[in-house]
């Protein structure tokens, strides 16, 4: 199996991880190496805090990033309070968080930048996880655009094992765990996805996979770089199928992938096509 090491801070366009960090030390240092992450990258930079306020995050980057006040001032690098983005009378709401992330995506896109890297202090969750796991996947479905990146910074003086490993689950990358990454395709319509699914990052997937369920017609998930699934991620691929009309959802994979979806039964509710197939 696949397993993120290291550059969890470096992150592709279209991941969104999970990483648990240490206290204030961690945060702010997870915070430095982001952002001249995104800066080589081009990037747009976007922290949004929580446990620490806009103010004292810029005093703490300054001196960490060179150039930190003049590259803020262009707008390259955006540092906003997660009581502006993620709620809407004192409740999560993923759909301004989502619209906060695509607005900054359309100034990203005006001023040349290479899409959007959001670093994200989840510690805005605290009082709410259902609410908090229940954000967290319903903005999964913009990472399939591949314009996105963001980092989710838990922390472990904060956050119980228990509550880390909620949080893994709905994010598709988490250290040390199975790496899911996926992007939505247009023709045909449909996911492409890649890397591994499993228990560790299995409520992401079936974020993902909802997604189908709205559109019409034939669609077709291209599996067939997914290396490693397990059963209870197989089956939701069954569910998958069986939320669509009959026939009309087709699966592209791997005979190994093929196999474990065949045993719980998906081959009832999809259509599998061998790799080499199509």
């Amino acid at each position: 199996m696949v397993h993120v090491a290291g550059r969890v801070l470096d992150p592709d366009l279209g991941d969104h991880v999970c990483l648990p960090v240490t206290g204030e030390r961690g945060r702010v240092a997870a915070a430095a190496e982001f952002t001249l992450n995104g800066l080589r990258r081009r990037a747009k930079v976007v922290v949004l805090v929580h446990a620490d306020t806009p103010a004292l995050t810029r005093e703490r980057l300054a001196p960490l990033v060179p150039g930190f006040a003049d590259i803020e001032s262009s707008g390259q690098v955006e540092i906003l309070s997660c009581a502006d983005t993620h709620f809407t009378g004192g409740r999560p709401d993923p759909a301004r968080l989502t619209a906060a992330l695509s607005a900054a995506g359309e100034r990203a896109r005006r001023h040349g930048h290479h899409g959007v890297y959001a670093l994200v202090d989840a510690s805005w969750g605290l009082a709410d996880p259902a609410g908090q796991a229940a954000l967290e996947a319903g903005t999964n479905d913009l990472f399939g655009e591949r314009w996105l990146a963001a980092v989710c910074l838990y922390d472990r003086q904060l956050f119980s094992r228990d509550a880390l490993d909620r949080a893994s689950a709905v994010h598709p990358i988490t250290p040390e765990q199975a790496l899911l990454r996926f992007a939505t395709t247009c023709a045909p319509p449909g996911l492409r996805l890649w890397g591994d699914a499993d228990l560790t990052n299995r409520q992401a997937l079936a974020s993902v996979l909802a997604r189908l369920e709205r559109e019409p017609g034939r669609v077709v998930i291209d599996a067939r770089d997914l290396d490693f699934i397990d059963a209870g991620s197989a089956r939701l691929f069954t569910a998958a199928g069986l939320a669509r009309p009959p026939g009309s959802t087709v699966v592209v994979c791997r005979e190994t992938v093929a196999r474990v979806l065949r045993l719980v039964g998906a081959d009832d509710h999809l259509t599998l096509c061998r790799a080499g197939d199509v």
